[in-house]
Order: C-alpha cells, then sequence, then structure tokens
C-alpha cells in the first residue's frame, strides 16, 4: 500500500542550527512528526550553510514518515552577502538593525553583475525563469528594490 501525503510544510530554518522551538516544533508536532529527527536530519544536511537562512519543503505522510527538500537561499540573503551587508539577528527578542538601513534602504553599497550572475545562478532551479539571463533580470529588481546598486 502507497502512503499518502497528508501535509506539506514550508519553513525557513537558518542552515546547520535548527532547534525544537518554534517555528520548527510547534508547525511538525501538529502533523505528528518526529521534531527531533527532522532537526537532527536538517541540521546534517545543512551545516555548510551555517547560520543562512534556507527555505525547506517538508512532506508528511500517512505513517507520520516524512520527507524533506533543501531550497536555495533566499535572493536577498544572498544579495546582502554579496554587497557585504551584515545579516540581520535577534538579540535577546530585539532585532539588531545596520546602521546604514534606512527605511527599508541600503544606501552606499554596490554589487556588479558578476556577482548577480553568481546569484542567478545559485537561485535558477527556484526562480519562475526562463533562461540565466531573465534570472538575472530578477535578482537586479530585488537589488534595486532593497536599494542597492547594480554595476556594470
Amino acid at each position: 500500500m502507497a502512503k499518502q501525503v497528508t501535509a506539506q510544510i514550508k519553513l525557513q530554518c537558518p542552515g546547520g542550527q535548527a532547534t525544537p522551538a518554534p517555528p520548527v516544533g510547534p508547525a511538525l508536532g501538529q502533523h505528528g512528526v518526529n521534531i527531533g529527527k527532522f532537526v537532527q536530519e536538517f541540521n546534517s544536511r545543512t551545516a555548510e550553510m551555517r547560520g543562512m537562512t534556507c527555505p525547506v519543503v517538508i512532506t508528511v505522510f500517512s505513517d507520520r514518515s516524512f520527507t524533506f527538500e533543501l531550497k536555495s537561499p533566499p535572493a536577498a540573503v544572498l544579495i546582502k552577502q554579496a554587497a557585504g551587508i551584515p545579516i540581520e539577528k535577534k538579540k535577546g527578542g530585539e532585532l539588531i538593525k545596520g546602521e546604514d538601513k534606512i527605511k527599508g534602504k541600503y544606501k552606499d553599497h554596490k554589487v556588479s553583475a558578476k556577482q548577480i550572475r553568481d546569484i542567478a545562478k545559485k537561485k535558477l532551479a527556484d526562480l519562475n525563469a526562463r533562461d540565466e539571463d531573465h534570472a538575472c533580470r530578477i535578482i537586479e529588481g530585488t537589488a534595486r528594490s532593497m536599494g542597492i546598486a547594480v554595476e556594470g
């Protein structure tokens, strides 16, 4: 008898640092999934992306077993990394914001066309783009909306 899919859960967890605390624990617990097993497998598969946000799609089956698929990190995170902007982190429940962040815009930061192409190559499988040039234009638009200048 084939396993029947009962749920698909989409989460964004820090690579190599997932814990059973929210949002992972409650999302998986309501479907009866072994949270400890997921955290252990996720952390081992994302050890090289430590600290970077990793989207994951978890498929839960009727017998409470699961599989998960890792997606590429969000474009905004990759752009910030390329531009040298520190990624915001929570400290004691309070969000630490970059000193140069003004109304959601990152002024005085730039990314090159080569960096945009590298990000587009990483994201190509997860983007709704017909080819690499189209993916580059999508990533450039994301960078511009963040206030980051695209050179070249």
